[in-house]
């Protein structure tokens, strides 16, 4: 696959200013940065949908590719969940409120929430891989007539790395949510599950009628959670997943991304599990 420079529209290759309104912090290496596009006309024209992502970056250090936390619902603002991992990253989290960043994109194909209008969802994230599944799950809830019940399982290292704790009562409390979260390693006071998310997931045994299944987290427990939800009679067309840690310029240039002859970052990152067992390559 060849991808010529022309090929690639020219206003989502430039970055665009924007302000930081919010800094939360979510865990000791993890902040979400709520940002504002500056200029109206740009603010207007960066419409998304849930799982696509864009390109951060900071004058004089660098980009970084970066999921799009926030819901396309709730306009006002983006959301970017962070983990502090590199150079790049480590520069936005000296950032603070009012600071200034630059983004372009949004990139991806995200995930086809029309389609799924009158499904069961399930999310089976771990760790950090909640933040693009985030995105659908608020989408979901702004949109609740649209789609049936709602199950997330959800797990991290340690009570201390789990994110978004601040939304976890809301979701509760939302028709129709089971959340379930678990943690590989209890600290004090830790009074809820441990264990790893698969064998949550096994222990909730979704069903698969009439529904879709939706999975991020560490390439190993993606792995275990793919083979799982087909050992309890999901299709491969049911199961989605995300990709985009192995991202880097975002619009298929650098090659970098490729797995076979697809490119995560203008093919996905969103992928069903029967377009991936089509594909040769580590995924």
């Amino acid at each position: 696959m060849t991808i010529n420079a022309s090929s690639v529209k020219t206003s989502i290759l430039v970055p665009i200013s924007a302000t930081l309104i919010n800094v939360i912090n979510e865990t000791s290496d993890v902040k979400t940065f709520r940002i504002k596009i500056d200029d109206a006309k740009h603010r207007g024209e960066f419409t998304y949908k849930p799982g696509q992502f864009a390109e951060l970056s900071i004058l004089g250090v660098g980009e970084s590719t970066i999921s799009i936390t926030s819901t396309p619902t709730r306009p006002d603002y983006l959301e970017f969940s962070i983990k502090r991992i590199g150079l790049v990253t480590e520069a936005i989290h000296t950032l603070v409120s009012g600071d200034k960043i630059a983004l372009r994109g949004p990139y991806g194909n995200g995930f086809p929430v029309e389609h799924w209008k009158g499904k069961n969802l399930i999310f089976v994230a771990g760790g950090i891989g909640l933040a693009p599944l985030r995105s659908v799950i608020n989408y979901v809830l702004d949109n609740r007539d649209d789609y049936g019940r709602i199950q997330l399982i959800y797990g991290a290292r340690s009570p201390q790395d789990l994110v978004f704790r601040r939304e976890y009562d809301i979701w509760r409390e939302a028709r129709d949510f089971n959340l379930e979260i678990t943690v590989d390693c209890a600290s004090e006071g830790w009074m809820g599950r441990v264990g790893f998310v698969p064998a949550l997931l096994k222990e909730a045994a979704p069903s698969p009628e009439n529904a879709i299944a939706l999975t991020c987290g560490p390439p190993v427990m993606i792995k275990f959670v793919l083979q799982d939800l087909v050992s309890m009679g999901f299709k491969s067309n049911q199961i989605i997943t995300t990709l985009e840690s192995k991202m880097q310029c975002g619009v298929g240039q650098c090659g970098r991304c490729n797995i076979g002859p697809k490119y995560i970052c203008k093919d996905g990152p969103v992928f069903t599990l029967t377009e991936l067992n089509k594909i040769k390559g580590d995924f």
